[in-house]
């Protein structure tokens, strides 16, 4: 009779960890980024129809990578959450820290109780009435929950981003100017490529706005802002821009 085979906890939980980071590392990066006006998010996406950013609530979005269908299940949990919590009680009592909370808790049971973790990642952010009350919190496979000041990135090659974002971000940059900074940051995964506002997704949380502050842009939007900022524009455009449209759509595909 065969001895069963025996596995360490500690060599479990390491397992899973590289099995989840090597999910994430194969899809296609997402960056976050405050702005002058509010929260940028821009993602390598040339789906139009399996979107990596949504709204959840009022002053939420929700960015992530990885698998589809595990992510898209997170966001509408959250959407329902934030729903019920704001009918319930009040929609002031909706925050992105909450929500992070609950992420991170869903998170850290399925990572540490099944045998296969998510291959996700997330961002929660929410816009204040200024940029210093910005929240953006990123969320990983097994729960663990980081505040992040100013800008992150995810999927992909994340570190080369995040540290090509580190070089072109600055406090109260334009519009024109942080998308073009996602952009280059994007970019320097492949330095052959060049990302063409098609194969993008972006999206705003904007502050100036009333009622639903988060908005997408659209591809003639986007490749405005882009000239803008190569031109040497001020880069403060309006988010609302030509045929801006709001949009809840899935959490995209990885």
């Amino acid at each position: 009779m065969s001895m069963p085979f025996y596995v360490s906890p500690e060599q479990q939980m390491k397992d899973k960890a590289d099995y989840a980071r090597k999910g994430i590392a194969r899809g296609r990066s997402v960056v976050v980024l405050q702005y002058d006006d509010g929260i940028l998010f821009v993602a390598d996406n040339p789906s139009r129809a399996l979107h990596k950013i949504s709204e959840i609530y009022d002053r939420i979005a929700f960015a992530a990578v990885g698998k589809y269908n595990e992510f898209e299940a997170l966001r509408l949990g959250g959407v329902r959450y934030a729903d019920i919590n704001g009918y319930q009680y009040d929609r002031r009592d909706v925050t992105a820290r909450g929500l992070a909370n609950v992420y991170a808790q869903s998170l850290g049971t399925i990572f540490t109780e099944t045998n296969k973790p998510y291959e996700v990642e997330l961002v929660v952010a929410e816009v204040g009435e200024d940029a210093s009350s910005d929240q953006i919190y990123r969320l990983t496979f097994d729960g663990s929950v980081a505040d992040e000041h100013g800008y992150v990135a995810m999927g992909g090659q994340a570190d080369a981003v995040a540290q090509a974002l580190k070089d072109r971000f600055r406090e109260g940059m334009g519009l024109a100017e942080a998308l073009r900074a996602a952009v280059r940051s994007l970019e320097a995964q492949d330095h052959d490529r060049r990302l063409e506002a098609t194969s993008l997704e972006v999206a705003v949380l904007d502050r100036n706005r009333e009622h639903r502050l988060f908005r997408r842009l659209p591809a003639a939007r986007i490749e405005a802002l882009l000239r803008e900022a190569d031109d040497g524009g001020s880069g403060g455009g309006e988010a609302s821009g030509e045929g801006a449209s709001s949009g809840d759509g899935g959490s995209g595909a990885s």
